[in-house]
C-alpha cells in the first residue's frame, strides 16, 4: 500500500515536471519571437543624397544669383566688341547630356528588373556622352579665349566662365561617381533587392542634367 501511494505521488510529480516543461517550450511559440524593428520609411542613403542636393543647389543659387546682379546690372550684356557664345554647338551638346540621363534611367530600370548587362552598358555610354559634353565644352572654351573672353573680360567673361566652368566640374565629378559604380556593378555588387547606390547615382546625374538646362537656358539666351 505503502508502495503504491509513493508510486502514485511519483507519478503526480513527473506529470506536474511535464506539465511545467511543456509550458516552458510552448510559451515563446504562444507568445510568438519579438518582431525586428521596421525599416525606415525613407533610407538614410535617400536621405543623405537629399541633404546634399539641397546644399548643392543652394551653392549654385548663389552664383546665379552673382551673375544675374552683374547681368541686370549692366547697360549692355553681353558687352560688344567680345566674341558671340556658340549657341549652336551647344544646343547639339546639351542634347548629348540629357540622352545621357536617358541612359542612366535606362540603367537603373535594368538593374530593378535584375538585368546586370543593361545596368553596365548604360553606365557606360552615360559616362561616354558626359565625356563628350565636357570635351565640346573644352573645346569651345578654347576658341573663345582665341577671341577675346577670358575671365578678365569684366563681370561678363569672369561669371560665364565661374558658372560654366563650375558645372563642368560637377559633371566630372558625376563621370567619376558613375564609373565607380560601373566597377562595382562588374563584380556584381548589386541586384534586384540591393541596388541604392545606382539609384542616388542615376539621381545625382539627373540633378546635374537639370542644373545645365537650367544654366544653358540663363547664360546663352
Amino acid at each position: 500500500m505503502m508502495a503504491r501511494s509513493a508510486n502514485t505521488a511519483v507519478a503526480h510529480d513527473l506529470a506536474i515536471e511535464e506539465e511545467r516543461l511543456h509550458l516552458r517550450v510552448v510559451e515563446p511559440q504562444d507568445g510568438g519571437p519579438p518582431h525586428p524593428p521596421a525599416a525606415p520609411p525613407v533610407s538614410n542613403t535617400r536621405v543623405a543624397i537629399a541633404m546634399f542636393l539641397v546644399a548643392e543647389s543652394m551653392f549654385f543659387a548663389g552664383l546665379v544669383g552673382a551673375y544675374l546682379v552683374f547681368r541686370v546690372g549692366s547697360v549692355v550684356w553681353p558687352p560688344a566688341g567680345l566674341p558671340a557664345l556658340p549657341l549652336t554647338v551647344t544646343w547639339i551638346n546639351t542634347v548629348f547630356l540629357f540622352f545621357s540621363g536617358v541612359a542612366v534611367v535606362s540603367g537603373l530600370r535594368g538593374i530593378r528588373r535584375g538585368d546586370q548587362r543593361a545596368l553596365r552598358r548604360r553606365l557606360l555610354l552615360t559616362a561616354a556622352l558626359g565625356a563628350v559634353f565636357v570635351s565640346v565644352q573644352g573645346w569651345e572654351w578654347a576658341g573663345l579665349v582665341h577671341h577675346g573672353l577670358t575671365l578678365s573680360s569684366g563681370p561678363y567673361g569672369g561669371t560665364f566662365y565661374l558658372l560654366i566652368g563650375t558645372h563642368a566640374a560637377h559633371v566630372l565629378g558625376a563621370m567619376g561617381w558613375v564609373l565607380w559604380v560601373t566597377a562595382a556593378a562588374q563584380r556584381g555588387r548589386y541586384s534586384v533587392e540591393n541596388h541604392d547606390g545606382v539609384e542616388m547615382c542615376a539621381v545625382y546625374w539627373i540633378y546635374v542634367c537639370a542644373l545645365w538646362g537650367l544654366l544653358f537656358g540663363l547664360v546663352y539666351h
